[in-house]
C-alpha cells in the first residue's frame, strides 16, 4: 500500500493556530508577571514551536497593518519642539556612518572568512538594515536568501531579548511607562486622522516606493499632521500593544523550518555576530555619552542594531525620547538602504546565472 504524505493545513487554519498559539503565549507572561507580554509572549510561543517543527504562519497583511501603528506613534512625537532639537543632535548623528562603516569592516570578513559563506550573503548578512530589504538586496545579487533570513532574524530576536534586560538592570530604566492612553479617553477625530495617516501613509509609500513603507509612511504623513496642528495625541494603548502582538509573532515565525544544520551554521553565525555589533554599539554609545552628544538611555537605543519597529517599541516602555532615537536609527536605515546597493555594484556583487 502506497503511503502519501499528510496533505498540509489549508493557510488559513494555519494562521488561526498561530495566533491562537501567540494569545497563549501573551497569556501566560501577563498572567506571570512578566515583562513585555504582548511582546515577549507571542515571540516566545511562536520560536519555541517552530523550533519544534510547528507548521506556523506568519500573519501577512495584518502584521504589516500592525507595524503602521508604530510609524504614527513616531510621527505623533515629531513637533516642532522636536525640530527646534535636531541641530543638538547632529553631532550625535555624525557618528552613524563611521558606524555602518565599522560594522562592515567588521561584518563582511567574519561572514566570509569565519563562517565560511560566499560574498554577496556575507555583504548582505553584514549590513545593519531592515531584514526585508537586505534578503531583497541579496536575492538581487545571488546570496543564500534562507541563510540571510536566519541571520537578520536572530540578530533582531538577540537585541529583542537582550536590550530589554539591560535597560533594567544595567541602566535602571524600569520598562513600565505608558505606552498610551487607552482608546476611550482619545477623541474619535484624533484617532480618525490616525487610521488615515496610517493607512494612506503605508500605501501611498508603497506605490512610490518608499522603503520601509509601513513604517516611513505613515511616520512622515503623521508628522506632517503633527506640525500642522491636527494631531497632537500618540495612538491608543490597545493599538500599540496590537503592534507588539504582531510583531513578536513575526519574529517567531522567521524560524520555521530551521533545520540543525541551519543553526548550526545560520543561526549561531547571527549569535555570534550581534555580540560582535554589541560591542561596537557600547564603544560608540560610551563615546557620545562622555562626549555629552546623549544621555545614557538615548544613546544605547540609538546606537542598538535593531529593527525599526522593535527600537521603537522599546523607546515607548522605556520612556525614552523617541524623537531622538529615530533619528538615529533613519539615518541608520537610510544609509544602507542606499549605500549597500552602490558598494555591492563597486564589489560587483551580481546574481549567479
Amino acid at each position: 500500500m502506497s503511503q502519501h504524505a499528510p496533505t498540509p493545513a489549508p493557510t488559513g487554519t494555519r494562521r488561526l493556530a498561530t495566533l491562537g498559539l501567540a494569545a497563549g503565549g501573551a497569556a501566560l507572561f501577563w498572567v506571570l508577571d512578566l515583562p513585555l507580554p504582548f511582546l515577549f509572549g507571542p515571540m516566545s510561543a511562536c520560536l519555541i514551536a517552530a523550533l519544534l517543527g510547528a507548521p506556523l504562519r506568519g500573519t501577512g497583511p495584518v502584521s504589516k497593518a500592525a507595524r503602521t501603528i508604530l510609524g504614527v506613534a513616531v510621527g505623533a512625537s515629531v513637533t516642532p519642539e522636536v525640530l527646534g532639537q535636531l541641530p543638538a543632535m547632529a553631532a550625535s548623528v555624525a557618528f552613524v556612518p563611521l558606524y555602518v562603516i565599522v560594522i562592515g569592516a567588521i561584518g563582511v570578513p567574519y561572514f566570509r572568512k569565519v563562517c565560511g559563506f560566499d560574498m554577496a550573503t556575507s555583504y548582505y548578512a553584514a549590513m545593519p538594515g531592515g531584514l526585508q530589504d537586505m534578503v531583497v538586496f541579496g536575492q538581487e545579487a545571488g546570496a543564500d536568501v534562507r541563510a540571510l533570513s536566519l541571520i537578520h532574524a536572530t540578530r533582531v530576536l538577540v537585541i529583542v531579548t537582550v536590550v530589554p534586560f539591560l535597560l533594567v538592570h544595567l541602566f535602571d530604566r524600569p520598562l513600565t511607562q505608558p505606552i498610551g492612553a487607552p482608546a476611550s479617553d482619545l477623541p474619535l477625530q484624533q484617532m480618525a486622522l490616525m487610521a488615515v495617516a496610517a493607512l494612506v501613509g503605508w500605501k501611498g509609500g508603497e506605490r512610490i516606493g518608499l522603503f520601509g513603507a509601513t513604517i516611513i509612511g505613515p511616520l512622515l504623513l503623521t508628522a506632517a499632521l503633527s506640525l500642522a496642528g491636527l494631531i497632537d495625541q500618540r495612538p491608543p494603548r490597545e493599538a500599540i500593544l496590537a503592534a507588539q502582538f504582531f510583531i513578536g509573532i513575526g519574529i517567531g515565525v522567521g524560524y520555521v523550518g530551521v533545520t540543525l544544520h541551519e543553526l548550526r551554521k545560520d543561526v549561531l553565525a547571527g549569535v555570534v555576530y550581534v555580540l560582535i555589533l554589541a560591542v561596537l554599539a557600547f564603544v560608540v554609545t560610551e563615546i557620545v555619552v562622555l562626549a555629552g552628544f546623549a544621555t545614557p538611555v538615548e544613546g544605547f537605543l540609538s546606537f542598538a542594531p535593531g529593527g525599526q519597529a522593535e527600537m521603537t517599541v522599546l523607546a515607548i516602555v522605556a520612556g525614552a525620547d523617541l524623537g531622538f532615537i529615530v533619528v538615529h536609527h533613519l539615518t541608520r536605515i537610510i544609509l544602507v538602504i542606499t549605500g549597500a546597493p552602490i558598494v555591492a555594484a563597486v564589489l560587483r556583487l551580481r546574481r549567479r546565472e
